[in-house]
């Protein structure tokens, strides 16, 4: 299931200069999370957004999740 999930989520250079998104789309990750950080539900986003499937969005969090496992943060700037 996992796996399904994740090759929801593509990279291509040509789409939003690269970043992560949904399934070629022009959704990135970053910008379902935002939406959902402030505090628009799955229902809500999924109304707004009649392309996106309810698996879209529970691929965002497993793939942010994974990126959350790092084993350490480096302060990259001052």
């Amino acid at each position: 299931m996992e796996k399904d999930l994740l090759q929801r989520i593509t990279h291509n250079p040509e789409i939003c200069h690269g970043k992560p998104c949904i399934r070629g789309l022009r959704y990135p990750v970053e910008f379902i999370l935002e939406l959902l950080s402030s505090g628009m539900t799955t229902e809500e986003i999924l109304a707004d957004y009649e392309d996106l499937e309810s698996d879209d969005i529970l691929a965002v969090l497993l793939f942010a999740a994974r990126l959350s496992q790092v084993k350490s943060i480096h302060k990259l700037a001052s």
